[in-house]
């Protein structure tokens, strides 16, 4: 279902059960470059994983992509990120009860909108993958970028897909659990709380973790 609505509370206390239920969920990690989004992805299957949790993560693509990205970037390559992602969502999707995604198609067709603008095929195509989304985490920039010899090193570059993918959520009526900025070493419990209150959304204000 599209994510459209009221934002989403990070706050609700709910019980964790040992086996997931029969329902099936997509949840993206989305955000710049650099923010730790997939450390979060592995965290977060990690702890599914332990409780009997079918999960798969799909891994970012634009690193596998043969063509230049980051500033140089062109529709050519973010139109085989787009696809390529989409490819790997379908066959985990067809193999796993949960889907755990380091990147969205959003936030990959961010690059292409600050490179080259609108483009008329992938607008339509990512307004339509975007409905398939359960879960869009945001993950938040909280410290300075490092280096990993794939993605651009330009803190200006990092800000700057930052503040497009907000305001693209924004102008698309998305709603998007937002990670506090202050509270890193409680991301990934948020986000575990946020995961299962799709999934059970009945058992609220029991105990924690």
């Amino acid at each position: 279902m599209p994510l459209r609505g009221e934002p989403i509370s990070s706050r609700a206390q709910l019980t964790i059960p040992s086996v997931l239920p029969a329902s099936r969920l997509k949840i993206a990690f989305i955000g710049s470059h650099g923010v730790g989004k997939t450390t979060l992805c592995y965290g977060l299957a990690a702890r599914l994983k332990r409780r009997d949790v079918g999960v798969e993560v799909v891994h970012e693509v634009a690193r596998r992509c043969p063509l230049p990205i980051n500033e140089e970037t062109s529709v050519a390559a973010q139109s085989w990120i787009l696809h390529t992602q989409i490819a790997e969502e379908l066959v985990a999707q067809a193999r796993y009860p949960v889907v755990v995604c380091d990147r969205s198609v959003l936030d990959n067709y961010v690059y292409l909108l600050l490179a080259a603008g609108r483009q008329e095929g992938p607008e339509g195509l990512v307004e339509y993958w975007l409905r398939g989304y359960d879960l869009l985490v945001h993950v938040p920039i909280v410290e300075q970028l490092s280096p990993d010899g794939v993605r651009s090193a330009d803190p200006g570059f990092q800000y700057a897909v930052e503040e497009k993918l907000c305001h693209e959520l924004v102008e698309r009526g998305l709603v998007a659990l937002h990670l506090d900025p202050g509270a890193r070493p409680e991301w990934l419990e948020t986000v575990e709380r946020a995961v299962w209150e799709h999934l059970r959304p009945a058992q609220l204000n029991l105990p924690s973790l």
